[in-house]
């Protein structure tokens, strides 16, 4: 029998979208990652998918799950990114780590979105984003099995490319003006809640327009000549990045993204190992959830007591299914997974 074809007929109501063909691709691919780790010792580890902690980023939402645990109805949730795991392993072994796992983001539905998605993510101790940035080149050249140059772009300068005004210095009414210019009409970010800090939310009214800019007039244009890797996001963005100087001398977060053919493939992040530091942004994160009517979410108490051993390091988020997509040229998630969420 081909490769070429699934075994039954796709019209029947139990077979997957995904074919046979790309689930070989896609087994490769897995093989060639652990290769790759593991010819530079890299460890891999596993982490629970359940944590009694969530993620308190406004904007990823957690599929929560009711445990009974000892007879007591208890409240658990489903990781949206094995980081606060690993962490706790690196805090307490040193070396680094790597994980493939399925993580999950609730109501994310889309040609590049579905609710249970599979990530790479690894941690290596004394790395700056630089080497991280190296080694993911050399990830990619792996998988893609010719040499890879990544193009380096600043926030700053594809904002102002190809929106035209600059990121860290435009007036919120300024990027209204010019997102409602580009047809991006119907939204708003400022808040009703009478009893917030007013500073905090310009900053999140900021970060929304910003956000929706980037995503609608910036995003579509990266990656397509050379794989692109974003740095020196705005310090909004930071969630678990240190911040630092740029050269006009604005705070940036030391973070940078990978975009191919215009798709968001991964997140990398100079790590923050600072407890209080981290306390004050998940408890930020909370009050951005309470004024946009989202649950308030459990903080890992136990992170953040990981971060007092926490080494130097850089650590990055790769998601699976897109990267195969952008390999093998697929337009849609569902050609590479076995069900997406409507079929589970």
């Amino acid at each position: 029998m081909s490769q070429n074809s699934n075994p039954l007929s796709s019209n029947h109501s139990y077979a997957p979208i995904m074919t046979l063909t790309m689930a070989h691709k896609r087994a490769k691919m897995l093989h060639d990652i652990r290769q790759f780790f593991a010819e530079r010792h890299v460890l891999e580890v596993h982490t629970p998918l359940l944590s009694q902690a969530g993620n308190t980023d406004t904007f990823l939402q957690s599929v929560s799950a009711d445990v009974t645990y000892q007879d007591q109805s208890v409240t658990y949730y489903l990781h949206t990114s094995p980081e606060f795991a690993m962490k706790r392993l690196l805090a307490s072994w040193q070396v680094a780590i790597y994980q493939i796992c399925p993580v999950f983001r609730d109501n994310e539905i889309g040609t590049r979105h579905n609710i249970e998605f599979t990530m790479l993510e690894w941690y290596q101790p004394h790395y700056s984003l630089a080497d991280l940035a190296n080694e993911l080149g050399a990830l990619l050249e792996v998988l893609y099995g010719y040499p890879v140059i990544l193009n380096h772009y600043r926030y700053v300068d594809a904002f102002m490319d190809f929106v035209g005004i600059h990121p860290l210095t435009a007036s919120i009414d300024a990027l209204q003006a010019v997102a409602e210019d580009k047809g991006l009409t119907g939204f708003d970010f400022s808040s009703d809640d009478t009893n917030s800090d007013k500073a905090n939310d310009q900053e999140d009214s900021r970060q929304s327009w910003l956000d929706l800019l980037f995503s609608h007039a910036v995003e579509p244009n990266l990656g397509h000549d050379l794989p692109t890797l974003i740095t020196d996001y705005p310090p909004a963005t930071a969630a678990l990045a240190k911040t630092a100087l740029d050269k006009e001398g604005n705070l940036v977060a030391k973070r940078f993204e990978l975009y191919i053919n215009g798709i968001e493939i991964a997140n990398a992040y100079d790590e923050l190992a600072d407890g209080g530091a981290l306390r004050q942004r998940f408890e930020q994160d909370n009050v951005l959830r309470r004024q946009h009517s989202l649950p308030v979410m459990p903080i890992d108490e136990h992170l953040l007591a990981a971060c007092d051993n926490l080494p130097p390091c850089s650590g990055i988020a790769v998601g699976i299914d897109r990267l195969l997509m952008v390999l093998t040229s697929a337009k849609n998630l569902q050609e590479v997974i076995s069900f997406p969420s409507d079929l589970a």
